[in-house]
């Protein structure tokens, strides 16, 4: 760990900031989203963090998942 108490960054977040962010968001929708839609057996969900980042879930007729989402990056 670095002096200031902050974790170390990965090599993506070092060299690619706006990237890593993305993933950060991907992975969110992708495990902790989607485990809150399946564990409470939703039909339909849409999440956004205020920053511009959306995503959706909804059911399949087959009892899969679909997930959408999207993220915007100021350049």
């Amino acid at each position: 760990m670095s002096e200031n108490g902050n974790a170390p960054k990965t090599m993506e977040e070092e060299l690619n900031p706006d990237n890593a962010k993305r993933l950060k968001w991907a992975e969110f929708v992708e495990q902790v989203v989607l485990d809150f839609f399946s564990g409470h057996k939703l039909e339909k969900i849409a999440v956004e963090d205020g920053n511009g980042n959306k995503a959706k879930l909804s059911r399949t007729k087959d009892n899969g998942v679909k997930v959408e989402y999207s993220s915007t990056v100021l350049m």
